[in-house]
């Protein structure tokens, strides 16, 4: 007699993002606040994918100009219109817990610690190695376009350095770190963070947590709707 067991559910979640990229932070610990409050979280299945806000930015930038002077020329603001900024997201991620420090930021190109990722999705590890990235360009004032600076952080959540180092001497995962950013151009995503939840919805922006709770129970509403399909199997009596 040949038994089949249903399947568990998964609800799958892909996030488009930048580590150099504070709204995507604060987006991060919105999404955890959502999950905290999902009573499936066990059955999400996040992905972060790859999302260069600056591909042309060189491994570490100058130290002059300043971050609020780069900011003003990016906006074509006044250096004092652009401090008003930061400090108004400085307070919007205190409020979520955040402790933003942009007089400490290395400016840099993330292209290597988006490949990174990648490895550390390899390796079971990519949400570790996200929030690790995260807290060092954000808070810590780390110089994420450094090699030696990315292995440091990547043996800190488990990755082994040889192999860290070399990855990051190779083109690895740049295949992957591109098809991430292809397909971002192909989703019509200009700006980051992006919540794709099970291919179906999509939440632009660091939305607040309920947005992203409402969300994740309407798509797993819909997945519990779903009719159940059980693969090919073989038992004693034969295959069916």
């Amino acid at each position: 007699m040949a038994y089949r067991f249903a399947p568990m559910k998964t609800l799958k979640m892909d996030v488009w993002s930048d580590i150099a990229c504070p709204w995507c932070y604060v987006g991060k610990r919105r999404l955890e606040a959502a999950l905290a409050e999902f009573p499936h979280r066990d059955a999400v299945a996040i992905t972060w994918h790859s999302f260069e806000l600056d591909p042309s930015a060189p491994p570490v930038q100058p130290a002059t100009p300043s971050y609020t002077e780069r900011l003003a020329k990016k906006y074509g603001r006044s250096v004092a219109h652009a401090q008003g900024m930061i400090d108004n997201m400085t307070r919007v991620a205190a409020v979520d817990g955040l402790d933003l420090r942009f007089d400490r930021v290395r400016a840099g190109n993330t292209f290597d610690a988006h490949r990174l990722l990648h490895l550390a999705a390899a390796k079971g590890v990519q949400g570790t190695m996200k929030e690790r990235l995260l807290r060092a360009y954000m808070t810590e004032g780390e110089s994420i376009g450094e090699p030696e600076v990315l292995t440091r952080l990547a043996t800190e959540v488990g990755l082994d350095e040889a192999e860290v180092r070399a990855m990051l001497a190779s083109d690895a995962y740049s295949a992957e770190v591109r098809a991430d950013e292809s397909n971002a151009r192909d989703i019509g995503i200009n700006g980051v963070p992006f919540f794709a939840v099970a291919d179906r919805y999509g939440v632009s922006g660091a939305q607040p947590a309920e947005v992203l709770l409402e969300v994740l129970t309407k798509a797993w509403d819909d997945l519990a709707a779903a009719p159940e399909t059980a693969g090919e199997v073989c038992g004693p009596d034969g295959c069916a």
